[in-house]
């Protein structure tokens, strides 16, 4: 055990590994794209200082060709191109895997929660594009709209990050979802308006590689290699076709499965780490890195792979290579009066926050609450301004819409949008929290339902409760009696009940009989106990001696208690407690749990530390949503 947990994190954030990774794929995304905001600001900056210092080299060294050749065939573009076509098929691949993830675990595993960030997305794009033409009616600018329609999602969450204490969590994952839907609508947008000429065989070899695709997916094939292989195929055709092959990213990533890892499969893992543990060869080192490797979807690998170096290498290459632009006064002077500059910074000042927040208000009253935000108006709106920073997609689709002064009038009105809509978030922040108390939490909450992450509602006929049967909030831990940070938790749980009379506390068992051999045996003594009244007795009894677990250490405990010591042993021999047990584990796995302790409050998940600053932080919230949404 000492080796297990001898990397022992900063108090009240610790837990014991169900043989699980802790971090949700969702919250890694998210900090990683938020915190890569930093670079990409970075590069951006770089990019104007080069264009503005040296003109002349910047765009001679991005115009430098760099071909493939491969006997006959050979494949030459400049290096804006590799950047733009080649390197950016890995971001959008990572868009994808992070969407099918979301469909298949995440926030849209509840297909009726798709349609409001689908209309809301779809909103979002329509109505800045109806914008930017009707400022660029009658010119022939207006065939750019596409530059006025998608959200950079790493600006956006980074801002969001900035003011993330003013508005609650979930609107991280509610601007991912739009965010998913802008790209996916815009790379339709890049190969049916903004491709070349198209070659028809090429495009039809493109369709044929990607129709093996799903014949070897269909087929079980699970060699990496093999889609790798397939993938840059299908890119090479869809280049040689004149479509952007930036899309074929995209559809790969839609097409990797993600689903939780199978108990089967990380028991069978911790058995191969242990057998290479005992006896440390290159054989068993080889079979217990693929045992591990084989227990994670494909979707989570990949993401962990190519995600940090899409947020951190290729989309701030990307920026360096694109947003440069020398400005001087006669720039600044055009662009002041020219429908694309301002129709790019009005469509995403204007547009966005009208076409998300119109599509999420309409959705509402439309459906009659039964679609709703998943928070507040308040922080909706902060959404909709967040998602006027169009930096990424709209560089690329400018390149592709527009060329020389025309181009850079379109990057005029992309840079500014990012200022304006930085801006009008903090007004929004700044207001909200002008806000009275009550008003400011309805107006970040909202009424939304949560999605429920407890798979076994709690059952009082059941579940061993502590405190008032009818409390409104219900704070369920799974557990475990030999687990230190349990037992740190578990002061916090006294001291939360003390302060809050109007919590019930659930303890479930979770017994990970693999870093804690005695947990087990210690959780039917609970159970023992419980047949003769005293379950909370012992369970306290249990963490204020959890270095005494032992079984003659649990015969002492029941004399201790005035238990009727011949009963507690039967129990413990016959295990009469291992079924009650058995499903408490069922459930911990149901509900994705992966390791001790882990909370629910109100059935859902907590997240981050369990001091009691943050549990009392999450009862607050938890009793404001009850308060203003209350269960029928």
């Amino acid at each position: 055990m000492a080796e297990r947990e001898a990397a022992v994190p900063a108090p009240f954030s610790g837990r014991s590994a169900w043989v699980r990774n802790l971090q949700t794929p969702l919250r890694a995304f998210l900090r990683t794209s938020a915190s890569s905001a930093t670079v990409l600001l970075t590069a951006t900056l770089a990019a104007l200082a080069w264009a503005n210092l040296a003109p002349a080299h910047y765009e001679s060294f991005w115009q430098t060709d760099l071909s493939i050749r491969l006997g006959d065939w050979s494949l030459s573009e400049h290096l804006r191109y590799w950047v733009n076509s080649g390197l950016m098929t890995l971001f959008f691949f990572v868009v994808g895997l992070e969407a099918r993830r979301e469909f298949d675990m995440g926030e849209l595993r509840e297909r009726r929660r798709v349609t409001l960030p689908l209309l809301a997305g779809i909103s979002g794009m329509l109505v800045p594009v109806l914008v930017y033409l009707a400022v660029n009616r009658g010119h022939p600018s207006a065939h750019g709209w596409g530059v006025a329609m998608s959200t950079d999602t790493a600006f956006a969450l980074g801002l969001l990050t900035l003011v993330g204490s003013r508005f609650p969590q979930r609107l991280r994952a509610f601007i991912l979802t739009v965010a998913v839907v802008d790209d996916f609508v815009a790379l339709a947008v890049i190969a049916i308006v903004y491709s070349g000429h198209v070659a028809l065989p090429a495009l039809l070899v493109a369709l044929a590689v990607f129709a093996a695709t799903l014949l070897a997916r269909a087929g079980g094939v699970r060699y990496g290699p093999v889609y790798a292989v397939l993938g840059v195929a299908a890119w090479v055709a869809l280049a040689e076709s004149g479509v952007d092959p930036i899309v074929i990213g995209l559809a790969m990533g839609l097409l990797t499965y993600a689903y939780p890892a199978a108990r089967g499969d990380l028991e069978r893992a911790s058995d191969l780490f242990v057998s290479f543990r005992e006896q440390p060869t290159p054989e068993l080192e080889r079979l217990a890195r693929l045992g591990l490797t084989s227990a994670i979807s494909p979707n989570e690998r990949l993401q962990k792979l190519f995600h940090p170096w899409t947020s951190y290498v290729i989309v701030p290459l990307f920026a360096l290579a694109n947003a440069g632009i020398a400005i001087n006064p006669d720039l600044l002077a055009r662009a002041a009066s020219s429908p694309i500059t301002l129709g790019v910074l009005f469509s995403y000042l204007l547009g966005k926050p009208i076409g998300i927040i119109g599509a999420s208000w309409l959705a509402s009253r439309v459906s009659r609450g039964r679609v709703r935000p998943p928070v507040g108006w308040a922080a909706v709106t902060a959404g909709g301004t967040i998602a006027g920073i169009g930096f990424t997609v709209s560089l690329l689709i400018a390149t592709l819409a527009f060329q020389g002064e025309q181009l850079d009038e379109a990057k005029i009105g992309i840079l500014a949008a990012v200022l304006c809509a930085c801006l009008a978030t903090g007004v929004v922040a700044l207001v909200t929290a002008l806000l009275p108390p009550r008003l400011r939490t309805r107006a970040l909450l909202g009424t939304s339902e949560s999605v429920i992450d407890l798979a076994a509602p709690v059952d009082p006929e059941r579940d061993h409760v502590r405190g008032p049967l009818d409390a409104p909030i219900t704070l369920v831990e799974y557990g475990d009696f030999e687990c230190p940070y349990c037992g740190q938790g578990e002061q916090v749980v006294r001291d939360l009940l003390a302060d809050f009379g109007d919590v019930r506390y659930v303890w479930r068992h979770l017994p990970l009989n693999d870093v804690h051999p005695a947990a087990q045996l210690a959780a039917e003594a609970a159970e023992a106990a419980a047949e003769q009244g005293a379950f909370w007795a012992m369970h306290d009894h249990l963490f204020d001696h959890q270095d005494k677990l032992g079984m003659a250490d649990l015969i002492r405990h029941a004399e201790h208690l005035g238990l009727d010591v011949e009963r507690f042993r039967r129990s413990l021999r016959l295990r009469t407690g291992a079924a009650r047990i058995a499903e408490d584990v069922d459930s911990a796995d149901l509900s994705g749990v992966s390791g001790t302790p882990t909370f629910f409050i109100n059935g859902r998940r907590h997240h981050g530390a369990y001091d009691i600053a943050a549990l009392s932080s999450a009862v607050r919230v938890a009793r404001a949503r009850a308060t203003i949404h209350p269960e029928p």
